[in-house]
């Protein structure tokens, strides 16, 4: 459930909508009329894991909000005061119990849906794939290997599909809900465009 910030944080006066100049020109944004405070509303930064163990198999995981048949990856916010590889290790931990020995970024996705900015790692794991302690907040999980895997067309989706690429695999996309049409992947996300001279750098989005 998404809550819409409708007071000051500062001194508690109801916001309002209001143009002021910034940067870019006038942008209206919800102020405080009384101290000037701006709500900007900027994403708030999620952590996700790519969890492999030493078979080569990825784990998926299903939240208990979630209806059957639906997998994701282990997801989590960043606390305050802890780097993003930090953040990912302790959520992997609480959500698994399997303990992080190795990580890589893999990239970073917008979920505009609910205003947040997805940080992808790809994480090795220590443990047997019997040895995982889900959570209270997820209630079944499954290992796949690269070839089984589906990958779904949106942020934590495409972080899936690097890594199945990473494994030499093809990628495969499939609806992350059972029974909805398969979609397809976004053409400016998927595949990764890269600058020609450098493959470590990708084509920056047009900005008009």
């Amino acid at each position: 459930m998404q809550y819409e910030t409708k007071f000051c944080v500062n001194c508690a006066t109801a916001l309002q909508w209001k143009v002021m100049a910034e940067d870019s020109g006038d942008v209206s944004r919800l102020r405080c009329p009384a101290c000037g405070w701006t709500h900007w509303g900027n994403p708030t930064p999620v952590l996700a894991a790519v969890v492999e163990n030493d078979q080569g198999q990825v784990l998926l995981a299903r939240n208990a909000m979630w209806q059957p048949g639906m997998f994701g990856l282990i997801t989590g916010f960043m606390e305050a005061g802890e780097s993003p590889e930090a953040g990912i290790a302790r959520e992997v931990l609480e959500e698994t119990g399997l303990q992080t020995k190795a990580l890589r970024l893999i990239g970073c996705w917008e979920f505009l849906r609910m205003n947040q900015v997805l940080i992808a790692y790809h994480v090795r794991v220590d443990g047997r794939p019997e040895d995982v302690r889900l959570s209270p907040e997820l209630v079944e999980y499954q290992w796949k290997t690269a070839q089984d895997v589906l990958c779904w067309p949106s942020g934590t989706g495409y972080a899936m599909a690097e890594w199945v690429k990473s494994k030499g695999e093809p990628v495969r996309f499939g609806a992350f809900r059972p029974n909805n049409p398969n979609p397809d992947p976004d053409p400016a996300k998927w595949p990764v465009n890269y600058w020609e001279e450098d493959a470590r750098f990708v084509v920056a989005p047009r900005l008009d």
